[in-house]
């Protein structure tokens, strides 16, 4: 049997044990919370951080909104296929060029890749396209012709000829389909001189609607370029996206991804020659894309007639509807593609 004195210092004992417990535990939940704080702090800081990308409206970090446009001239004749690269691209010009087929201006901002290609010439078309984005425009080379057009333009040019480090050829790949090159790299070679773009459109808020006046709904759409291009879309709920085929088969890239888009924009222009002939002695065309004319713009499983309108050289082209309103867009990769007006378009 415990005496008292026994029995009131085990009582203090283990209240001083329980005293003890509870600090401790008080000082482990008070670490536990300046952690939860901290981990808190930075992931608002985080997202505090991410700004929206000029060219796709997608949130990016500083440094990738701070970086400079880089256009790419790509190939996309039949036997330039399979491209690398153009899954990165923020925007995708499609341009009539000779002889009926095409070829793509793919614009890098938010992005990199380390392959891009195969990359080729330039034509008289591309001086007002990379005007409005500025920044850095790589090509292989061009005619002196469509090389004098360029003079002027706000863009610092790589190409093959005067950077041909810049550019690699890959193993399988012969010419003038074997030029390929790394986006990081063609911005070192351009230097700092290039500044970052202009927003390419006004994109809706996270969860906003795409609902500008006239919208119906669309399944499909199909341009023909005449001759040997075609190119068409299909929406694709299941992504959110506008899936392309080019002359009928779906548009794969050498990673075997098919190209896709969240927005399709078909702005119908003129085309006209340009007073020489390419190597196979078709005449060359350019694209008349200032000015105005109408447009059809694909987003979210809709369609919706528009008007287009670029004043200048060095201005973006502006998209608008029925009721006069700017047409934002979703946030994600766009397509323009530019389809002669003398040529069917249809959606369905």
């Amino acid at each position: 049997m415990l005496s008292r004195k026994v029995f009131a210092g085990f009582v203090a004992g283990a209240l001083l044990l329980g005293a003890c417990g509870e600090q401790k535990e008080t000082a482990t939940e008070k670490a536990a919370d300046l952690v939860a704080d901290e981990e808190a702090q930075e992931t608002t800081t985080t997202a505090a951080s991410k700004v929206m990308a000029p060219l796709s409206g997608l949130p990016v970090d500083d440094d990738a909104a701070r970086r400079p446009a880089l256009s790419i001239k790509v190939d996309n004749s039949p036997s330039g296929r399979p491209q690398a690269g153009l899954e990165k691209a923020d925007l995708i010009v499609e341009e009539k060029v000779e002889g009926g087929v095409t070829r793509f201006i793919a614009i890098f901002q938010s992005q990199e890749s380390e392959l891009v290609g195969p990359i080729r010439s330039l034509r008289t078309t591309d001086r007002p396209v990379v005007s409005a984005f500025r920044g850095v425009f790589a090509f292989s080379d061009g005619v002196a012709f469509t090389l004098n057009r360029l003079k002027g333009a706000p863009v610092v040019t790589v190409t093959e000829h005067d950077d041909a480090s810049a550019f690699v050829n890959p193993k399988g790949r012969k010419r003038p389909f074997a030029t390929f090159a790394a986006t990081a790299r063609l911005r070192k070679e351009a230097g700092s001189a290039a500044q970052p773009p202009a927003a390419a459109f006004p994109f809706l808020a996270d969860g906003e609607a795409f609902a500008p006046a006239g919208a119906t709904p669309a399944a499909s759409a199909r341009i023909d370029y005449g001759g040997r291009t075609s190119g068409s879309f299909d929406w694709d709920a299941a992504t959110g996206t506008w899936q392309r085929s080019s002359n009928g088969r779906p548009h794969l890239l050498v990673d075997g991804t098919r190209l896709a888009f969240t927005n399709v924009v078909i702005q119908k222009v003129g085309y006209r020659r340009v007073g020489y002939n390419d190597s196979s002695r078709f005449p060359v065309e350019e694209a008349v894309v200032v000015g105005e004319g109408e447009a059809i713009v694909l987003s979210a499983g809709k369609q919706v007639k528009a008007k287009w309108s670029k004043p200048s050289n060095e201005a973006m082209t502006t998209f608008t509807d029925a009721a006069g309103a700017p047409i934002k867009l979703l946030a994600g990769p766009t397509m323009i593609a530019l389809a002669p007006r003398s040529e069917p378009v249809s959606v369905t």
